[in-house]
């Protein structure tokens, strides 16, 4: 728990040192332009300034270096505003470009065809898994296998790109299919495979991570084949494990754990700047 908080607090901070940035420089922006700006029309107004505008707002920061302008200029009140228009502007920013980055990414990924996808082989942004849940070694149903594919989603929403995850493919590639998995739902089919693995990332991982999932279904060879897109997530995302939160990400074609100052140090670069 402790290792959690530590976490938590880091992420805190480098949210908070670029809000403050964006303040800072709104509330300059405040001070140096809109209150000048704001001065120099009402000047012109009054045909007491003959000065051309960009005289007038070089004046105007000379007398805000040098202390010499009054209250009257509304100095404070512009650099209110300015530091809220400043983190308005970072927020709509990061909401627009997030969206941006994953449209352009989901729309990449959903070019590609199946077959081409199984023949890259597993990387650091591809993995097949055979099952969900049901075990072909011991030809039964095996809830842990559940962890391991949510261990997987873990490892790509925590990475910089994302990945993609194909349930039905063993890992040399030959198409199992989910006919075995299928027989294990209360709804057999796609859109009951669909929901258990909904309500498994919702329920282990996070209900606000489901919009980060793009589930698709191939039929290839008679055989169903889930497709998973997972676009990279806008917090860290952590995996209990027999009560202990576990911190994933992606090293090459597998997925591992980290420990704490390897999670401190990777959390610190991949969410930053709410990459």
């Amino acid at each position: 728990m402790k290792r959690l908080i530590l976490l938590i607090i880091t992420i805190w901070q480098q949210q908070l040192k670029i809000y403050a940035s964006a303040a800072i420089i709104g509330a300059a922006i405040g001070i140096f332009i809109l209150a000048p700006s704001y001065d120099y029309i009402n000047s012109r107004e009054q045909n007491a300034d003959p000065l051309s505008s960009m005289e007038y707002a070089i004046y105007q920061v000379q007398e805000i270096l040098t202390g010499k302008i009054t209250q009257n200029n509304l100095v404070l009140f512009y650099a209110e505003i300015g530091a809220m228009l400043g983190l308005l502007s970072l927020g709509i920013y990061k909401t627009l470009h997030k969206r941006l980055v994953r449209l352009d990414s989901l729309q990449s990924e959903l070019g590609k065809d199946l077959p081409s996808i199984v023949r890259q082989g597993e990387g650091t942004l591809l993995e097949f898994k055979s099952s969900l849940r049901w075990d072909y070694q011991e030809q039964r149903i095996n809830r842990a296998l559940e962890g391991v594919v949510l261990k997987t989603l873990a490892g790509f929403f925590n990475s910089h790109l994302g990945g993609t995850l194909l349930i039905g493919v063993a890992d040399d590639g030959d198409i199992i299919g989910l006919e075995k998995d299928y027989q294990t739902l209360k709804k057999p089919g796609q859109d009951g495979f669909e929901q258990s693995l909904m309500t498994a990332i919702s329920a282990n991982l996070g209900a606000d991570l489901c919009h980060f999932v793009h589930v698709l279904f191939h039929v290839v060879d008679g055989k169903d084949v889930c497709r998973i897109i997972v676009s990279p997530a806008n917090r860290p995302v952590f995996l209990n494990q027999g009560n202990a939160p576990k911190f994933y990400v992606r090293t090459g074609g597998g997925t591992r754990d980290l420990n704490i100052q390897e999670a401190l140090d990777f959390v610190q670069g991949r969410f930053r700047h709410g990459k």
